[in-house]
């Protein structure tokens, strides 16, 4: 098979991974807090040379171009625009931060989607997966149905007496944060929780999406174009072939 049909296979390939991609950030303009993903492509080396059967400058027929790949997907964690809603269980972070919720397995996530309901026992959830946030002490927030309930602009919850500190931490790293699914954040590192000079809240605003649906859809093009483009190479180099070996076997 020619070399070249490998380094099309390739280029399709990472096309089609990096279409996954914009895909999902397609599927979430609409999704408060959501942070786009972003494919990285590098140059591949040749197959010889990624099974350590050549070195790379050897001047060798291996010492050849491989296409390329993705060899990460990262999240970029810009903070968007806040939205004006007028929704009471709308919280937006104003700056850096994550709020504190359960999941499913009990352990502690982050999330910047602030667009919060009450459960059936007035808790505070999240509207995706109905996971109840947490205070800063990692206790679960309960807000009484029918009575008088305030938040202040750093982020503490008031009703009858009882005060929330809304939970809100800053990861040291945000390269360490993992997306786990609807819109939660796994810390790999060290979190720490804001100071009060930090914590800054937007009752009734939620964070929009970091994902532009114009640039997400003209990145869609532009990779379906060189999809396109490397399995038309594939099909051409195919019909040479074909066409070689029908001359050959006509000799």
């Amino acid at each position: 098979m020619p070399y070249g049909m490998y380094i099309s296979a390739e280029g399709a390939a990472a096309q089609a991974q990096r279409l996954e991609v914009i895909a999902n950030n397609l599927a979430n303009v609409d999704t408060a807090g959501f942070k786009q993903d972003v494919a990285t492509f590098q140059a591949r080396f040749a197959e010889a040379i990624q099974q350590d059967q050549a070195q790379p400058g050897d001047r060798s027929i291996n010492d050849i171009g491989g296409g390329v790949k993705i060899i990460d997907v990262e999240t970029d964690h810009s903070i968007g625009q806040l939205k004006h809603t007028g929704n009471d269980l709308d919280f937006a972070i104003n700056g850096p931060g994550y709020f504190l919720v359960r999941g499913d397995d009990g352990r502690q996530y982050l999330t910047r989607a602030g667009d919060f309901a009450l459960d059936t026992q007035n808790r505070l959830v999240t509207q995706n997966g109905h996971r109840p946030v947490l205070d800063q002490s990692g206790s679960e927030i309960v807000i009484s149905r029918g009575l008088p309930w305030s938040i202040s602009p750093d982020g503490f919850i008031s009703q009858a007496g009882a005060t929330y500190a809304l939970g809100m931490s800053q990861p040291e790293s945000i390269d360490e944060l993992v997306k786990v699914g609807n819109n939660m954040y796994q810390p790999l590192g060290t979190v720490r929780p804001l100071t009060l000079s930090e914590r800054n809240v937007r009752q009734g605003f939620l964070e929009m999406s970091g994902a532009n649906p114009v640039r997400q859809m003209m990145a869609m093009i532009e990779t379906t174009r060189a999809f396109e483009a490397n399995t038309r190479m594939i099909q051409n180099q195919d019909t040479v072939t074909g066409s070689l070996i029908s001359r050959v076997l006509q000799a």
